[in-house]
């Protein structure tokens, strides 16, 4: 029966989601259509500079698509997280979870350059971001979807939005979900955005406690399959290599499907955010079994959570600006 209510349950959240093209927020409107007159070739030179930049290094697929996240979760989708420190902004690049972590600034800075000479003052570097991220999902093989467009930039950053609303990897799930929902997102987001860790790589620093005596009751994370922990280990240290790198989907690092879910119901999920979404809720439990059992509902779902996702709380109409510098607000 409990089995029978959690699946009529994931399959309720899932209908609630539909796909929207034109999302209304404060201001006005974003459409995919937005920069088809002002600047017609926007999206192309988006998508020209990121395949350059992911056939360079395939982990900044997941770096640009990370950037995104990062940005939306601070004070919404409006580059904020771009700005340097200068004045009297603190940037959120020094923040715990961006500091020695965020990268991919100077692909969003050629793309920008590259954009500004085209169509000068004309698109925002928080719809670059967006549209960054749809082509790096869709370059490591990842769904594709039409972008919502109108984003403007925000002339402020927050280092404690950053710090505080940024889900962490030892955070509890209630937590993790706690933050999903403040930005108005529900736990079918939180389960197929988090299978973006399909690609990309995660610090020892971020998973140490889960290895070693760090949980509080002296023992190390049973959650965790112990061969694969041990693998792990080896190059993470229980004092040093902070900065080593590990792949957060061992068995398809650089390939954006569904085997991190897999992953999850054999007790390797790399994070502690990561295994929770099986083991602490019933609901996110049946997800990951149904995105495990169905890579075209995952995709289906991820492109769904990202356009709400890159809906939270943008600048439309004549807030904010059009940065012509992506690290810098305008004169």
């Amino acid at each position: 029966m409990a089995q029978c209510m959690s699946l009529f349950l994931v399959l309720t959240l899932l209908g609630s989601a539909p796909l929207c093209l034109c999302w209304k927020s404060n201001g006005g409107y974003l459409y995919p259509q937005f920069y088809d007159h002002s600047c017609p070739n926007a999206q192309q030179i988006v998508k020209s500079v990121v395949a350059k930049a992911v056939a360079k290094e395939a982990r900044m697929a997941a770096s640009l698509l990370r950037l995104h996240f990062h940005d939306c979760f601070v004070k919404g989708c409006d580059a904020s997280i771009l700005l340097d420190s200068s004045g009297s902004i603190i940037s959120e690049k020094g923040s715990n979870p961006n500091r020695n972590s965020a990268r991919g600034f100077e692909v969003i800075d050629e793309i920008k350059a590259a954009i500004e000479k085209e169509c000068p003052e004309t698109v925002s570097c928080a719809d670059i971001l967006a549209l960054a991220a749809r082509d790096s999902t869709v370059l490591a093989g990842g769904p594709s979807w039409e972008v919502p467009l109108g984003r403007r930039d925000s002339r402020g950053a927050s280092l404690s939005g950053s710090n505080n609303n940024i889900p962490a990897p030892n955070n509890t799930f209630q937590t993790i979900l706690t933050k999903y929902k403040l930005q108005g997102l529900n736990v079918v987001d939180l389960v197929a955005l988090s299978g973006s860790h399909t690609i990309g790589n995660a610090r020892c620093t971020s998973f140490r406690q889960r290895l070693y005596n760090q949980s509080g009751n002296g023992q190390p994370d049973y959650t965790l399959d112990q061969s694969y922990a041990a693998q792990l280990r080896t190059n993470c240290p229980r004092s040093g290599g902070d900065q080593n790198l590990f792949f957060l989907d061992f068995a398809s690092p650089t390939k954006f499907d569904n085997s991190y879910f897999k992953n999850l119901l054999a007790s390797k999920g790399l994070l502690n955010s990561d295994q929770v979404l099986l083991t602490k809720n019933e609901a996110s439990m049946e997800l990951v079994k149904n995105y495990a059992e169905n890579n075209e509902l995952f995709f289906e779902q991820f492109a769904k959570s990202m356009i709400k996702m890159g809906n939270i709380s943008p600048f439309t109409g004549s807030r904010g600006e059009v940065r012509k510098n992506c690290r810098k607000i305008n004169a």
